[in-house]
């Protein structure tokens, strides 16, 4: 490590992956309310934040461990739960007056079409305005499952015994992953009624 009067040290929230502090900056002068968004390696987190001087003030949060309450099984950081997480996120930030927000994805790394766009689309399905392009958004089969049923189709046709590990959750879960996409659509209805109430 070097020494000296020229030496600079970044910020130690920085050092430690934790902060863009010239991201932030431009999100704080957009004066918008945040929607910060991570993820863990079983559940995606939202929070709508809004900065105030000395500190941040969080309105309402949604997890993907939420719909399990609502009957989605299994795969809490997949393509149609991040879309779900999004909904219910959606439909809480609207309880609270909020129109729209804007995305805080922190050091995520940014991918087209990857599942937490999919979170973005289901806040905008939901009502939301998040400034967003639509071409970074993801397809209405991935969104809903398909691409997930498809694979345990061929999987359970092929290979048996890999079918029944890659899919444990579901099947412990009573829930056959060839009928994602009816699961899905189930959720859905339900968190939207939810938000109707």
């Amino acid at each position: 490590m070097s020494y000296g009067p020229r030496y600079r040290l970044n910020f130690k929230r920085r050092r430690l992956g934790l902060t863009d502090y010239r991201l932030r900056l431009k999100l704080l002068l957009s004066g918008k309310p945040r929607l910060v968004l991570r993820r863990s390696n079983r559940y995606i987190y939202a929070q709508l934040v809004l900065s105030q001087t000395g500190s941040d003030k969080t309105f309402t949060s949604a997890s993907s461990k939420e719909l399990i309450r609502f009957g989605y099984p299994a795969g809490l950081t997949s393509a149609p739960a991040c879309y779900l997480t999004g909904l219910l996120m959606a439909k809480r930030v609207l309880k609270l007056g909020f129109k729209e927000a804007i995305l805080d994805m922190g050091l995520i790394h940014h991918v087209a079409k990857s599942n937490l766009y999919a979170f973005v689309k289901g806040c905008r399905d939901g009502g939301l305005e998040i400034p967003c392009s639509e071409e970074v958004l993801p397809e209405e089969f991935r969104i809903s499952g398909g691409h997930i049923a498809e694979y345990a189709k061929l999987l359970k046709a092929n290979n048996q015994e890999k079918y029944t590990k890659q899919f444990s959750h579901f099947i412990s879960a009573n829930v056959q992953p060839e009928n994602l996409v009816d699961v899905f659509n189930e959720v859905k209805r339900k968190i939207m009624t939810e938000g109707e109430k």
